[in-house]
């Protein structure tokens, strides 16, 4: 094998014919792999007829590493060779690989080559030649082509051009993304969600995490269909979306349910409200991240296993359920998390960093919670991973079902903010009465009305 300081040394040398030898296709293959892959930034004069031969050797990996640095000259005279290698390569990663170095040479002799490949069967052979496109936007021909893929089929292509019109929508200011108004922070808001919405502006919150109210299956719950059921979560969730701060997550947790039989003449009916509100998510502009799944001992399901553990009869079995969706979603932007990480200042993100051990799986084994002023809690722990792993300290945590409070309540835990809603009088009154009871909570929070919430806003707005 050779060494960096070998490579490097004969790079500069233009009349060395170390490379002509060492990158023979008749050399092993882990040879070459090796000096294929280390070879680094290529000087100008670099004679990168070497590589061609190895265009045509049996080894993808080679072949691809061949291209790969063929685009590091970016010279023309290569861009009908690699058209040609890309036209018949059956390998997809290196026709990739191919098309990225015809896109390198930021040539408009390559406009017809890479436009050629947008009608490819494969989307990120289609996605690499827009790449390369993009850099001769204006272009008529680059202009038709483009129009064309508008109504691409692949989701991934539609939201490529849809990026590329938002991408320069929104202000990059540091001074606007962390903040939030101070008639949010740490505030109960006793009153329908949906009208608490109204007084919110648009990209408000840097966090939302909530567990919704359950399908007809407890008494304070009662929809007139699943579909209503459905419907109403989706206008809660899409004006969550609108006050979602840009490229900011929203965490839902939610299981199946299970609605009781009305008589022994008929069965229980069971939602898979994850599985379904998952599609309506996605369509109103929620990227899926992350399915996390909450695991509970045994002993925390209802037993559904009596009559099947007696006679094991086929068709009859139904298994104990013991888990919980902790769904993960992310405001859709073109931007990068490293963008909304940027909008921070140094003193804050190093603060907010995650100590000590952490969960690196999506099976979260955290024990259910009980309260006696709520029949469904979520538990402190699931609330305080969540809050710690998706936003920074001083940020708002919206919670459109407040519930008993869990969310607002390790908010401030946390050395973040909380704006909570709650419709039901008695569980506010609760949430008021224990954390007032607690010198840890008692001057911190503001429980209101929605109309003193609606003066408070237009006060400090």
């Amino acid at each position: 094998m050779f060494t960096k300081a070998q490579i490097d040394s004969e790079k500069l040398n233009p009349d060395s014919t170390f490379f002509k030898e060492a990158l023979a296709p008749t050399q092993e293959a882990s040879k070459l792999l090796s000096l294929l892959d280390n070879l680094g930034r290529l000087p100008a004069g670099f004679n990168g007829e070497v590589f061609i031969p190895l265009l045509f050797h049996p080894n993808n990996k080679i072949r691809r590493l061949a291209v790969k640095n063929v685009g590091k000259l970016k010279d023309e005279c290569f861009l009908e060779k690699l058209s040609t290698f890309a036209d018949n390569e059956t390998d997809t990663l290196t026709r990739r690989e191919a098309i990225s170095a015809i896109g390198r040479m930021r040539s408009e002799k390559a406009i017809p080559i890479l436009t050629q490949f947008l009608t490819d069967t494969d989307p990120k052979v289609i996605l690499q030649g827009l790449r390369g496109l993009l850099c001769f936007k204006g272009h008529p021909e680059v202009e038709e082509a483009l129009t064309i893929l508008r109504e691409h089929p692949n989701e991934m292509i539609r939201e490529h051009f849809e990026n590329e019109k938002t991408v320069n929508a929104r202000s990059d200011s540091r001074e606007s993304h962390p903040m939030s108004l101070d008639a949010f922070k740490n505030v109960i808001v006793s009153a329908d969600v949906q009208d608490v919405f109204k007084l919110i502006p648009d990209e408000s919150v840097h966090l939302t995490f909530t567990s919704p109210p359950y399908y007809n299956a407890r008494d304070y719950t009662i929809f007139e269909s699943y579909k209503a059921y459905l419907d109403f979560l989706t206008n809660v969730f899409k004006e969550t979306h609108r006050i979602t701060k840009e490229g900011r997550f929203f965490v839902l947790n939610t299981s199946p349910v299970i609605v009781p039989r009305f008589s022994r003449a008929h069965s229980s009916k069971r939602y898979a409200i994850p599985y379904d509100m998952h599609p309506r998510l996605t369509d109103m502009g929620w990227e899926f991240i992350d399915d996390i799944v909450w695991i509970k001992p045994e002993y925390a399901a209802k037993n559904r296993n009596g009559g099947f553990f007696q006679h094991r009869k086929p068709l009859c079995y139904k298994a104990n359920s013991v888990t919980e969706s902790v769904m993960v979603y992310r405001k859709k932007t073109s931007k990068l998390i490293d963008w909304n990480l940027r909008q921070y200042d140094d003193e804050t993100v190093e603060a907010s960093k995650v100590q000590g051990e952490y969960e690196k799986s999506n099976a979260w084994q955290i024990n259910p919670a009980t309260d006696k002023g709520h029949p469904a809690v979520f538990p402190t722990e699931l609330a305080s991973r969540v809050i710690q792993f998706y936003s920074f300290k001083g940020d708002l945590i919206f919670d459109p079902f407040g519930g008993s409070g869990t969310v607002g309540r390790v908010a401030m835990e946390q050395e973040r903010y909380f704006l909570l809603c709650e419709k039901e009088p008695e569980y506010v009154e609760y949430v008021k009465k224990t954390w007032d009871a607690s010198l840890l909570y008692s001057s911190e929070f503001k429980v209101l009305s929605l109309t003193d919430f609606k003066k408070n806003v237009l006060e400090r707005c």
